[in-house]
């Protein structure tokens, strides 16, 4: 039998619509209920050629930029996916403002034209003669202010527990913080321990996305369920245990280092072979292998001659676990937040959700960029592990806080 405190997270998010209860009394025709649900599925398909769009794009920013501009390095990277949520997180508030006063189309409409004009500009970077990685920056920073929502902002209400609201908002940021970080990192890492080539590491990224992603609708599934046994909060926890044993899967081990890039040193000495030895080496080598350059481990990260690979079976491991506690984590923590400002308007609140989303997927590309160029995966990952720890922590604190607004005024329904 559950407990009174499951219970109390097994609430609907919109009140239990029986007899008798005071949700009952709000009238809505059937004309209403077909029009509102033609929208949520409208919403569900936006949302889906949306994340497809993004995910095909994610997976191959990397080797883009490296072909168009040979300057650009893995931290440079950090910043070209970061200015596509940066620019989503100024543009919000501007179009929020703008359907407050006039008609919703009219920032739609120009938020559309921005996306279009925005994804021609980064099918076209490779164009001009200089300064290439610059425009691919203005470009995706130009395709996240597009991308920016428009939903109306309302007014806050009160009696709600400011704790627990900023507390969810920080667990939140953390979960977007995790998984975008490791979503930029995927191609560069896997180019490295694996010496794939651009295109590889597009196509086999891109596989295990579409396998995450498959087991990420799984996931969403079973959490429904599992939610009226044992409750969100604990679901959350579960999810954040998960993710922590992915990263330190992730963290390298053994003696065995990766490939280096050795090609470009090659070509400062003079090899000590016979000129027959050159044309039989140049006849045997594969065309597309030139045309992609050197693969491997940069001689510039130095962590490349100290660093264990990362095995192919530890790297899918992690992001199997990684893949499990990720949707998890977001998904409860959307369910938590919802529950915990209650029945009435949450348009400010879920800006604020909305925003601290946004620093998240700016902060974690550049964080581990950074970090994984100038120290390594050891160092990285190392601290991506701390980080997870001090949330669950955050959470064991405010654990007793996170319950739905009808509970903490005494209003649930018996």
């Amino acid at each position: 039998m559950a407990s009174p405190g499951i219970d109390t997270e097994q609430e609907p998010l919109l009140g239990d619509r029986t007899p008798g209860s005071r949700e009952w009394d709000i009238i809505e025709t059937e004309e209403h209920y077909k029009s509102r649900w033609i929208s949520i599925r409208i919403l569900y398909l936006t949302m889906f050629f949306s994340s497809v769009g993004f995910s095909i794009v994610i997976m191959s920013i990397w080797p883009y930029l490296q072909k168009i501009d040979q300057t650009a390095d893995a931290s440079f990277l950090g910043w070209v996916i970061a200015s596509f949520s940066l620019g989503q997180m100024v543009a919000s508030p501007v179009f929020g403002l703008w359907s407050n006063y006039r008609p919703r189309k009219e920032p739609l409409i120009v938020s559309i034209f921005i996306s279009v004009v925005a994804n021609c500009l980064y099918a076209y970077v490779h164009v001009p003669a200089s300064h290439n990685k610059y425009y691919m920056l203005v470009a995706r920073g130009l395709v996240g202010f597009g991308a920016a929502s428009t939903d109306e902002v309302q007014f806050p209400q009160g009696d709600i527990d400011q704790v627990a609201v900023l507390a969810t908002n920080v667990l939140f940021f953390v979960v977007l913080f995790i998984f975008a970080l490791f979503e930029t990192i995927v191609t560069p890492l896997t180019m490295d321990m694996y010496a794939w080539t651009r295109e590889q590491a597009v196509l086999y990224d891109g596989i295990i996305l579409a396998a995450l992603g498959v087991e990420a609708i799984l996931i969403f599934m079973g959490v429904k369920l599992l939610s009226k046994k044992i409750g969100d909060r604990a679901i959350l926890l579960g999810g954040l245990i998960v993710v922590w044993v992915g990263f330190f899967i992730l963290l390298p081990w053994g003696n065995q280092f990766p490939k280096i890039q050795w090609e470009e040193l090659h070509n400062n000495s003079i090899p000590n072979t016979t000129f027959g030895e050159i044309i039989i080496t140049l006849w045997k080598s594969p065309r597309e292998d030139h045309n992609e350059g050197p693969t491997g481990c940069p001689i510039e990260q130095a962590w490349c001659f100290y660093t264990p690979m990362i095995h192919l079976a530890q790297f899918l491991t992690a992001a199997t676990l990684i893949g499990v506690g990720y949707p998890t984590c977001n998904v409860t923590s959307y369910t938590l937040y919802s529950k915990v400002l209650g029945p009435k308007p949450q348009g400010v609140y879920m800006g604020w959700l909305t925003a601290s989303g946004s620093a998240a997927r700016i902060l974690g590309p550049v964080f581990i960029s950074q970090v994984y160029t100038s120290w390594g995966p050891r160092w990285a990952f190392s601290l991506v592990c701390g980080i997870v720890v001090l949330t669950i922590m955050l959470l064991g604190v405010v654990y007793r806080r996170l319950v739905p607004f009808s509970v903490r005024h005494g209003r649930i329904q018996e």
